[in-house]
């Protein structure tokens, strides 16, 4: 299977030559391309920070594992002709995925940068295999060029679902560690979600400080200078998993320290926040150097033996099938690029029913109270026509409070799964709610002797405050069924239901209450509201 032979000296122009060249301009090309499509990623997620050092990684790791790695070769045979090819057809196939995905929630979605960052590292490792097959010797077979390879992965954003689960999962850690902390030291707190309430004020554990973001960025950081500077398999294991435990355990400290300034009364918003949160990136990231450093003095070279290019021409059944394989992702590429162009400018940015008058703003017997701030929200939820009012009423039992959100999408603002990913389901968990189980999560609500299109129904805690919540999704004029935003098969389903069109006028609405629906549906507030609501589709 492996070959240890000396490295063939090449110059530049053997390099972008036939038959060399036809495997490295196409994958220079694919790396120019992957970055550009990821550039503003980079610049706007703080937790992919470390991707502007993505291209001079990679050029740093290809030089250090060609030019000192172990000078290994895979021979050249069938298995390794099919392993290029299978290697070719997956990238193939999530291109296709991708494409669907991108239908649905457009090519800057999170699952679709995911899925394009798995079709580039599948052709990069297609290629990196023909370069290291013996008859070429342009590239060695070894750990170096393995994490090259690798690390793009780490340089694109994580599905949201499975962001979302690390995130949740960090976030309820850190936040019991540092209350069980704070009790050690005599501290009286106690936690609600993820906000920890002291005695004087209350401190939240956001997403940025559940630690995920110095994780990502650690663990990149691990197998760079795992693969950089330490030789040795077990030591290069020993730094990789002392990467996400000093990352969580740094993150902790942050947390705590912060915590602690809070309940002193200092204002750790703003400049303590942020100068914490780089001073502990800052401090792992050479503690991991340091560690690399001790573990793995770089030694000597193995084998760095070099000999003239022969004439003998390099194995050509590897080459074509990477060709054919890369003329067939940019094809394919060009294609769903072509099917996904943004639509024609919106003759009007106005919607027909202003999102305002779907709600009383003075009905008798109840104090509103209308949100001031959503349009901070609006850059994430790509509209401007949003309106939420809180009713209060006062009555026997206990206050009632009733909550209503609707948003508006005019036709082509935004894909059907943009719309979708925004539920309380995504969204209440991160400000602290906890869903609780909900035997009927789908329901048929009645109000004013008619029945409402079917519904999903949740119901949320924060602390002793129960939440019902109940909401709809309308496209185009109907209630569309309601799929899980975390979910890639349900986004495919959603683009092969919806393809790539974007015509349909959407609408979400959200109703929440303390009190059960029982309480609720005969209310005049209530069938006033849902008989706005039926005027933009929400209707049986």
């Amino acid at each position: 299977m492996f070959v240890n032979a000396p490295r063939i000296a090449r110059t530049a122009r053997e390099w972008l030559s036939f038959p060399l060249g036809w495997v490295v301009v196409p994958l220079l090309c694919f790396v120019a391309l992957f970055c550009i499509h990821l550039w503003p990623e980079w610049s706007t997620n703080p937790d992919l920070s470390h991707g502007f050092f993505a291209p001079v990684v990679f050029a740093l790791l290809l030089w250090e594992g060609t030019k000192t790695g172990t000078p290994r070769w895979l021979k050249a045979s069938r298995l390794l002709w099919l392993a290029i090819a299978i290697l070719l057809v997956g990238a193939l196939a999530m291109l296709a995925l991708a494409g669907l995905l991108a239908a649905s929630v457009g090519w800057s979605h999170a699952a679709v940068n995911f899925a394009l960052a798995l079709v580039f590292t599948a052709a990069l490792a297609a290629g990196v295999l023909v370069l290291a097959s013996e008859p070429v010797r342009a590239v060695p077979f070894n750990w170096t060029i393995l994490t090259a390879v690798v690390l793009w992965l780490l340089a694109a954003p994580l599905p949201a679902g499975t962001y979302a689960r690390i995130m949740l999962t960090l976030q309820g850690a850190v936040t019991s560690w540092v209350l069980n902390s704070l009790h050690v030291l005599g501290i009286p707190a106690r936690q609600s979600g993820n906000i920890i309430e002291l005695a004087t004020t209350s401190v939240g554990v956001e997403e940025a400080c559940s630690g995920i973001r110095s994780l990502i960025s650690c663990l990149y950081a691990g197998l760079f200078f795992a693969a950089w500077l330490v030789r040795s398999p077990a030591r290069r294991a020993v730094l990789i998993l002392a990467a996400p435990v000093m990352a969580i355990g740094m993150n902790f400290l942050r947390s705590l320290a912060l915590t602690l300034m809070a309940n002193r009364g200092i204002d750790i918003t703003g400049f303590w926040h942020d100068a914490t949160g780089y001073a502990i990136l800052g401090v792992t990231a050479l503690g991991l150097a340091g560690m690399a450093a001790l573990l793995g003095p770089r030694g000597a070279p193995v084998n760095s033996a070099v000999v003239p290019a022969s004439d003998s021409p390099a194995s050509r059944t590897g080459v074509a099938i990477f060709a054919t394989g890369s003329a067939m992702l940019v094809a394919l590429g060009c294609t769903f690029a072509y099917l996904s162009r943004s639509p024609e400018p919106l003759a009007s940015t106005t919607p027909e029913v202003a999102v305002e008058s779907l709600l009383p703003a003075q009905p008798p017997g109840w104090q509103v109270v209308t949100a001031p701030d959503l349009y901070r929200f609006s850059g994430i939820l790509q509209t401007e026509h949003l309106v939420e009012r809180t009713y209060f009423r006062a009555s026997p039992s206990r206050p009632v409070q009733l909550n209503v959100y609707v948003a508006h999408w005019i036709a082509g603002a935004a894909p059907v799964s943009l719309v979708a990913s925004h539920t309380p389901d995504a969204c209440w968990p991160g400000a602290g709610w906890v869903s609780e189980p909900t035997p009927d999560r789908q329901v048929i609500l009645e109000t004013g002797g008619r029945k409402l299109p079917v519904g999903e129904h949740r119901r949320f805690t924060h602390g002793a405050a129960p939440q019902h919540v109940w909401f709809w999704h309308i496209y185009n004029g109907r209630v569309i069924n309601y799929r899980d935003p975390y979910s890639i098969s349900a986004l495919v389903e959603i683009a092969l239901a919806y393809g790539f069109r974007r015509e349909g006028p959407q609408y979400f609405v959200r109703v929440s209450s303390n009190v059960p629906w029982e309480q609720l549906h005969d209310e005049p507030l209530v069938r006033e509201i849902f008989n706005h609501l039926d005027r933009v589709g929400l209707r049986p």
